[in-house]
């Protein structure tokens, strides 16, 4: 399904290209003048007035009042519709999936959180997560015919600039973007979960105004996104921030990837709850012995929270446990990138400064002094909702990046 805003920016011509770039500044720098648009573009200011007063014509861009200035004439302030294209963003997780639409300014219009799910690496558990977009996509108030995108978040490795998911539901030697789009009838793009939700930290998050960040998602596993210069680097395939598969520990503990000794083995939700299962066999005592009739087999990360901000006493030593092994290799990020932040995400971020402490500790015992000082370490702002935000917002640059 196209609309005539994919068409006016997507029709291979230079008109269309100094269109996309007008939708890049405007999404970035909010309203601004032809003046500052054109210096910002490096265009003529006749170039740049032509296009735009095609743009307001065509219902994309509108006047939003003069600018005060001190003496002369008050250039007008020129802005993006809210109403002229619409984006979709889908959080898939492992037993939910939180999905909703931005306007083209970047507001969330609608939603449906923590829909429920059972994810299932197969044919029949995609058809069933294109089920639930098609329900939420068939009840939205808004122009569905305005809709320019719908972005996917995935764990894995995800090759979005070609389409492909290579860790699930690669059932086909055709992109599973384009399935996707075949199934759902608008223009879908993948991206890989940390990624998205390293975007949206970064466009409305803690990482606004920042121009090198780390962000690491510490849920079940352990991500890594990456700003340089204040643009997402994949890598040449897009698989760039696999931090939780660097060989750190020397324990004979399997990870999921097939390999020992990862460092997500011992600083992830996966390794807080081999631990918690290990030390309680050996006799421990923790609030969780009474969460679901005392079946820990059947405790997610979320009941481990809850003892955390319930103060038990065995969750938390573990949590810090892995906090100082986490805070030890990031160490060696921050050595390796300078960033000016490193933001700590993901379910495990619930842990606050239970996690948060041992972190910065073992940062500052384990990276250069100078080089550590211009870095700030921080908790997530956008939390539960990061993925999705970063999704929706993913879904929106994907159609001006491209």
């Amino acid at each position: 399904m196209h609309n005539n805003l994919t068409d006016a920016i997507g029709n291979g011509s230079k008109s269309a290209f100094i269109k996309k770039r007008i939708f890049k500044h405007y999404i970035i720098n909010g309203n601004s003048t032809i003046t500052n648009l054109a210096k910002d573009l490096d265009l003529s200011v006749p170039t740049v007035t032509k296009q735009v007063e095609e743009m307001c014509a065509a219902g994309y861009i509108q006047t939003f009042g003069k600018l005060e200035t001190n003496g002369g004439r008050h250039p007008l302030l020129y802005g993006l519709c809210a109403d002229c294209g619409y984006f979709v963003g889908i959080d898939v997780k492992q037993f939910t999936i939180s999905m909703g639409v931005i306007d083209m300014k970047g507001d969330m219009i609608e939603q449906a959180l923590d829909v429920k799910y059972k994810f299932d690496n197969s044919p029949e558990g995609l058809e069933e997560i294109c089920e639930k977009i098609s329900q939420f996509i068939d009840s939205l108030t808004v122009d569905r015919k305005k809709i320019m995108n719908i972005n996917v978040n995935l764990s894995g490795r995800v090759n979005t600039e070609q389409g492909y998911s290579y860790t699930y539901f690669n059932f086909s030697d055709r992109p599973l973007s384009e399935l996707l789009q075949k199934r759902l009838g608008y223009p879908v793009s993948v991206d890989n979960d940390t990624r998205a939700m390293t975007y949206g930290e970064f466009v409305c998050g803690a990482a606004r105004h920042e121009r090198n960040v780390l962000f690491i998602n510490v849920s079940w596993g352990l991500g890594l996104g990456i700003i340089i210069d204040g643009k997402l680097y994949t890598g040449k395939s897009g698989f760039a921030g696999e931090f939780g598969h660097i060989p750190a520990f020397d324990n004979e503990v399997l990870c999921h990837c097939g390999k020992k000794g990862c460092l997500e083995t011992e600083a992830s939700g996966r390794a807080f709850y081999r631990k918690l299962v290990q030390r309680l066999q050996n006799g421990e005592t923790s609030c969780l012995l009474d969460y679901k009739n005392g079946d820990i087999s059947s405790l997610e990360l979320d009941d481990i929270m809850d003892a955390i901000a319930k103060e038990d006493v065995l969750s938390i030593d573990i949590v810090e446990e892995i906090g100082e092994n986490l805070g030890k290799n990031i160490a060696g990020l921050i050595n390796i990138f300078n960033p000016e932040l490193v933001v700590i995400g993901g379910i495990m971020a619930a842990a606050g400064d239970y996690l948060l402490q041992p972190v910065r500790s073992a940062i500052r015992k384990h990276s250069l002094n100078l080089v550590n000082q211009d870095t700030r370490i921080t908790l997530s702002e956008l939390a539960d909702s990061a993925g999705l935000m970063g999704s929706c917002m993913l879904s929106r640059a994907h159609m001006f990046d491209n």
